[in-house]
């Protein structure tokens, strides 16, 4: 085998896992940063762990509580809107784009 073609190879290299498990293995790196061992992992352990680097779930839950607080309008209640809007319209009270477009032909 040629010389310095292979990368340097460590026998006691470290893994760490961000739940703070530390274990070693042969590397070509020296320390190993890892998220998820068999220590956290949800197929071990048989609890659900959330791995949330970008604070996805932190964004939907802000989202969702937004949402529940915004008050759902019922059908009936647009309908009448519409009809007191449509009233005000025939009665002069607002004047909309077509009435003012039927007033240059």
């Amino acid at each position: 085998m040629k010389k310095k073609t292979h990368p340097q190879y460590y026998k006691d290299a470290a893994v760490i896992c961000a739940c703070g498990n530390k274990f070693t293995t042969g590397s070509t790196v020296q320390t190993i940063h890892v998220e998820l061992c068999s220590k956290c992992h949800p197929f071990y352990t048989g609890k659900q762990k959330l791995v949330d680097t970008e604070n996805l779930v932190r964004k939907f839950e802000e989202k969702t509580k937004a949402a529940s607080k915004t008050k759902l309008v019922s059908k009936k209640e647009k309908r009448a809107k519409r009809r007191a809007k449509v009233t005000e319209i025939k009665a002069g009270k607002k004047v909309t784009l077509k009435d003012m477009l039927k007033q240059f032909k």
